[in-house]
């Protein structure tokens, strides 16, 4: 299963749609809430169930001493968020001055995690929070990069607004360059649509000529529960943002399917057949959104 990254320029809803994702995946699912300026789901969503003794900043001392402790920290540090346990949380940091103690400890975690998606079937999505650039380079501290280099996708979540192109415009070269250059490479970047606003999906594209994967409505009222908590917003199963967040976490399971195959059959030694195969899947995919 894919290991997805979900990133933004500015406040796009990045973690109400990681919740989202999680939570309505078929399949068992990890948030894992990487944003160095700190997380918002053990006070919003979890309203205090989790205290500080708990989540990302205490994998940083186990990492320290050696990859077996940072797996025992790690599965010990995860949080069930349904009674069943499918759906598991890493909690995020409680202060922002931590996050420079996680430097050393991004590209052992992103294994970690890979390890869960590969080997136990899990989708994992990470919330790494709002980019930040040093030099045209992503910041080293207060930006997540190991994770994102390693994703299998990483989505920029972009909102139908001119403000919000306007401001991912300015990352999109930057970070596809990343990706060529230091990460998975450039076609693991795509949008993830955050239907607010006058902008289309197909308008999306073109502006930022960046593929849009999928996209989610705006939903304030199950927003609005992921953000804060407390009683779940009637007919909260069968919501708008539940129910095409499902839908989005089977486009992105083709698309990494789509990647992995381009990678194993680069096109200078595909055959009319991988081919056919490689359009039915992008089909599938576009049919599905």
């Amino acid at each position: 299963m894919p290991v997805t990254a979900l990133v933004s320029a500015k406040s796009c809803g990045v973690t109400t749609a990681a919740l989202a994702l999680t939570l309505a995946s078929k399949r068992p699912s990890l948030l894992a809430e990487c944003d160095p300026a700190g997380g918002t789901i053990r006070a919003g969503f979890l309203q205090g169930e989790v205290g500080a003794g708990f989540g990302l900043y205490h994998l940083a001392a186990a990492e320290r001493t050696g990859p077996d402790a940072l797996a025992q920290a790690f599965a010990s540090h995860l949080w069930p968020m349904d009674e069943a346990g499918h759906r598991k949380l890493l909690p995020g940091l409680t202060d922002p001055a931590q996050a420079a103690a996680l430097g050393r400890t991004w590209p052992a975690l992103s294994e970690v995690m890979h390890v869960l998606a590969d080997e136990a079937g899990y989708d994992v999505y990470i919330d790494a929070g709002r980019l930040a650039l040093e030099s045209g380079r992503l910041h080293t501290t207060l930006t997540p990069a190991p994770l994102l280099h390693q994703a299998d996708l990483v989505l920029l979540a972009v909102r139908g607004t001119e403000q919000s192109l306007t401001l991912a415009r300015h990352l999109i070269d930057p970070l596809r360059t990343e990706l060529a250059e230091r990460g998975s490479g450039p076609d693991a970047l795509g949008l993830l649509l955050i239907e607010d606003g006058p902008y289309r999906a197909h308008q999306v594209a073109e502006a930022l000529k960046t593929p849009v994967l999928a996209g989610l409505p705006f939903d304030a009222a199950t927003a609005g529960y992921f953000t804060a908590g407390g009683r779940p917003p009637r007919g909260y199963g069968r919501s708008p943002l539940l129910r095409h967040a499902r839908t989005a976490t089977e486009q992105f399971e083709a698309a990494a399917s789509r990647r992995q195959i381009q990678q194993q059959y680069p096109p200078r030694h595909a055959n009319p057949q991988l081919a056919g195969v490689l359009q039915r899947l992008s089909e599938k995919g576009a049919t599905r959104g």
